[in-house]
């Protein structure tokens, strides 16, 4: 019924203004006949009430100028047929006081019945724009809801074809080594066995055959600590950067003996990590360093912390070696990718794609800087342990 009577107001809102002041003369002639109803069985109280009335659906259903024309008609009405002198146009001063109540009833219950009219219309707009927007909401939520659906499920196929992939590569590596070292082994030992019977040329044959596959054979074992590096569970732990620099600068000090290289180590803050992974990172980050300064008379590696102070702590190693282009710097955390002749530096190029993915199991991530024949400085960044600040010593530790 409610919507109808709105839909009512709409319709007589959008018609022509002779529609809606006709409806304002109709409700007066039925408020006036009502009147004269009461009037004729002696209901003598009530005789303004038919007028209110028709003053307030003028109002609802015409608007103000409808009401105003109900307001004049009603109190023409009532002075004309139902206020003595009857059928006369005229206000002696005693009605004067009654007439002008009257006519402030009617305006004011005119003014009441505009403001709800007005009010109940913006609620209506307003229920109107919020069950849109409900709509939209709930429309958005159930797309929402669908995209999640495809993301789970796209994660889920591509864990499962991630672990499929490393299983692969797991049992493709293991399968290939027990052959290789057959033709290894049997290359080696003919080798020493026939080298009497061989020219030079045959001998270089055997020779660039046991090299080749001593070379598939680090290949294969870079490709399962790689694959390895995805399929071991970490366990994140307080870490001092400090002491796993010094055991690595240690190890590496002995295979390089004889050799001109100045330490430089900086204090480094306690991160939050997995040990093994972050000694394997720093490990290949310096070893590194070593290699691609070897042709430097006096070779210098510095390593550090961006700015211990962070929440993230980046930590460098830089060096004064070959360096790289940097217009090839995004493939060197790539599986093989090299950006130098095996001839010059050996290596499977598989050391800092290890690097890479260890540091994003740990939520980091990893960049380099250098030049061509002015050294690199490649960065990680892992979290901060919690409650862990970096050291002060203002002197750096050098060897």
């Amino acid at each position: 019924m409610r919507r109808s009577l709105a839909h009512l107001h709409l319709d007589l809102q959008s018609r022509s203004p002779i529609l809606r002041y006709g409806l304002s003369v109709v409700c007066v002639g039925a408020a006036l006949g009502l009147a004269l109803v009461f009037r004729f069985f002696g209901i003598h109280d009530i005789y303004g009430s038919p007028f209110n009335f028709a003053i307030g659906v003028a109002c609802w259903y015409g608007g103000a100028g409808p009401s105003v024309l109900a307001v004049v008609l009603s109190v023409a009405s009532y002075d004309y047929f139902l206020s003595a002198p009857l059928y006369t146009i005229g206000l002696q001063t005693k009605d004067f006081p009654r007439f002008l109540v009257f006519t402030a009833w009617g305006l004011i219950f005119a003014g009441f019945v505009a403001a709800r009219r007005r009010i109940e219309t913006e609620l209506r707009h307003t229920s109107d724009r919020l069950q849109a927007e409900l709509q939209q909401s709930q429309h958005k939520e159930s797309e929402i809801h669908r995209l999640n659906q495809e993301v789970t499920a796209r994660a889920e196929q591509l864990e499962t074809s991630n672990k499929e992939l490393q299983s692969f590569a797991y049992s493709v590596s293991h399968d290939l080594r027990a052959p290789l070292r057959h033709v290894i082994g049997y290359s080696e030992l003919l080798q020493k066995q026939a080298a009497s019977s061989l020219d030079d040329k045959s001998r270089r044959y055997i020779q660039t055959i046991v090299d080749a596959a001593k070379r598939m054979s680090n290949l294969i074992d870079d490709l399962l600590a790689f694959s390895r590096v995805g399929q071991v569970e970490t366990t994140k732990t307080p870490v001092s950067l400090d002491q796993l620099v010094k055991e690595v600068v240690a190890e590496i000090g002995q295979e390089t003996s004889g050799r001109d290289i100045v330490w430089t180590i900086n204090p480094l803050p306690v991160c939050y990590g997995d040990r093994p992974m972050l000694r394997l990172v720093i490990a290949n980050l310096v070893a590194n360093a070593v290699k691609f300064t070897r042709m430097r008379t006096r070779a210098e590696i510095e390593i550090g912390c961006v700015d211990p102070n962070k929440d993230v702590v980046e930590v460098f190693v830089k060096d004064n070696g070959a360096g790289f282009d940097m217009r090839y710097a995004h493939k060197l955390f790539g599986v093989f990718q090299r950006l130098h002749l095996p001839e010059q530096f050996e290596g499977t190029g598989i050391g800092l794609a290890i690097v890479q993915r260890i540091i994003v199991r740990h939520g980091g991530k990893v960049r380099a800087e250098g030049g061509v024949d002015q050294g690199a400085t490649f960065y990680f960044s892992v979290p901060k342990a919690h409650g862990a600040t970096a050291k002060t010593a203002r002197t750096p530790w050098t060897n």
